[in-house]
């Protein structure tokens, strides 16, 4: 152990009267491993729970404390507002600044062209995320609302389908998870680097993965790679396919995908079109390295390289000399240059706040046993409600036997705080029931009315008895699950 120096024996400096910092000034002996105890690993399960590594809904909190936020602000309807108005509204959930809520509503954007299926519609200049010199405006220029898509997310979150907790200064609540519908923790590509871990999830066509869900749920020793055929890249390219490296993927949740660069040859002017990049490059980072093999004289092919990217999409364009075949120069620049490059994949989830690297279809399984149990609270929510609701229309249908009689107690009733004891004795009702009559206006207090609330008994009993049998049946919870899939392969 370092040798330390000995506490001062100096008065501590005060910051003003009466105001000093404890233990200012003094330097104390402690082990290292101590230090790191109290200081380095609280540090490291924050960034490992709280901000790197996505949870079995598919979001890092920073992207769910946004999203959440503008579900509130109702922006899954009308029209775009203001980004900046998003983000100050945001910063009552997120207190780390503007500029990194910014950020995360940039790549969950349409116009960044980061995520297969964006959860922002996006209005202005919001940067791609294939170029580093297409940078975004600021937040003051640009609009954004929720995508359809993001209904999805919230589907009966109102309905204790998740748990809320308190805000950093217990102003407000927020969902510690989004009830979502489908398996958006594999449609689209997250990762993050955490302190002695890291994540970075492959994104998957939403058809493929609904099917594979569905096709789980009815039958857990399903294939996996029968209904999923491989991942699927927002800035698209060729997949070059590696059956034993996927089926690794998807068993392990380690492995690594391929991806090559698309392109057209345009003969007329005899020049090559890249058109498609894989995710992991950017066109200035593959601009730049052939032209350093140019430069080098290891690729001869070329007369001139250039970035032709605009608003209708990435291109980018060599322009060839006589007589070189297109194929072969692009075999060559595949090897050479990050035409082609390497998706690795660590499926490293938060799974009841513990991190876990799994395979394509524990995580599947992982996500249906949370969808089960959103499924369930939003039954049981919904049986408690109807059950109040029928509970009151029996109270009232006991009124309906002798309405003058009511209404002869209320009138007879001296004090206000006596009424509802008097209907209780009166009807032999309870307290909820009588407070609920008490309350009805002096006009409704007439057969038409209370008949037309007590028809729907007989309604209310049955939703009941069904959606016991829901809450009975875990068969009948999948098939719902089953149904919903099937509505977001529909919609989206």
């Amino acid at each position: 152990m370092a040798r330390r120096k000995k506490a001062s024996n100096e008065p501590v400096n005060t910051l003003a009267d009466n105001v000093h910092i404890k233990d200012a000034g003094t330097v104390k002996d402690e082990k290292i491993v101590d230090t790191l105890k109290s200081n380095y690993m609280p540090y490291a399960m924050s960034v490992i729970l709280s901000r790197a590594i996505p949870e079995i809904d598919g979001f890092k909190p920073s992207h769910r404390k946004l999203l959440y936020t503008m579900y509130n602000m109702g922006l899954l309807q009308g029209s775009t507002i203001k980004s900046a108005n998003i983000v100050g509204r945001t910063m009552q959930l997120n207190p780390h600044g503007d500029a990194s809520i910014y950020e995360t509503m940039i790549r969950l954007s349409r116009g960044n062209e980061s995520l297969l299926y964006p959860y922002v519609e996006s209005k202005g200049n919001f940067g791609k995320a294939y170029s580093k010199n297409m940078m975004y405006a600021a937040s003051r220029y640009t609009e954004a609302k929720l995508a359809p898509i993001a209904k999805e997310l919230f589907e009966d979150i109102n309905k204790d389908t998740v748990d809320f907790v308190d805000n950093y200064d217990n102003s407000m609540k927020e969902p510690t998870l989004l009830p979502v519908t489908f398996p958006s923790v594999l449609a689209n590509v997250t990762t993050g680097i955490a302190v002695g871990m890291a994540s970075s999830i492959a994104s998957f066509n939403l058809k493929e993965l609904c099917d594979t869900t569905v096709a789980l749920i009815k039958n857990p020793e399903h294939e996996i790679s029968e209904t999923l055929l491989a991942p699927d890249f927002v800035g698209g390219g060729y997949i070059i396919y590696d059956k034993d490296e996927l089926d690794r993927i998807y068993k392990t949740g380690r492995g690594s995908v391929k991806v090559r660069a698309k392109y057209n040859y345009d003969k007329a002017y005899n020049c090559i079109d890249i058109t498609e990049i894989p995710p992991t490059t950017t066109s200035e980072a593959i601009i730049d390295k052939i032209v350093e093999l140019v430069k080098t004289n290891k690729v001869k092919e070329l007369s001139d390289v250039r970035d032709e990217t605009d608003l209708k999409g990435l291109r980018i364009t060599l322009d060839l000399k006589r007589a070189i075949d297109p194929d072969a120069l692009m075999t060559k620049l595949y090897k050479m240059t990050p035409l082609e490059d390497t998706f690795s994949c660590n499926f490293n989830v938060l799974i009841n706040g513990y991190p876990r690297v799994l395979g394509v279809g524990e995580i599947l399984n992982e996500w249906i046993e949370f969808r089960l149990n959103c499924v369930r609270r939003r039954t049981k929510f919904n049986l408690d409600k109807k059950t109040e609701r029928l509970h009151l229309l029996r109270g009232l249908e006991k009124i309906l036997l002798d309405i003058d009689k009511a209404i002869k107690i209320i009138l007879g009733t001296e004090s206000e705080g006596d009424v509802v004891p008097n209907l209780m004795i009166g009807f032999g009702i309870d307290r909820i029931q009588a407070d609920y009559v008490a309350e009805i206006k002096l006009r409704h207090l007439n057969r038409e009315y209370i008949l037309k609330r007590t028809n729907d008994i007989e309604t209310l009993q049955k939703e009941i008895e069904e959606l016991q049998g829901i809450l009975d049946s875990k068969n009948k919870q999948k098939k719902i699950i089953i149904k919903e899939l099937n509505e977001v392969c529909e919609k989206y």
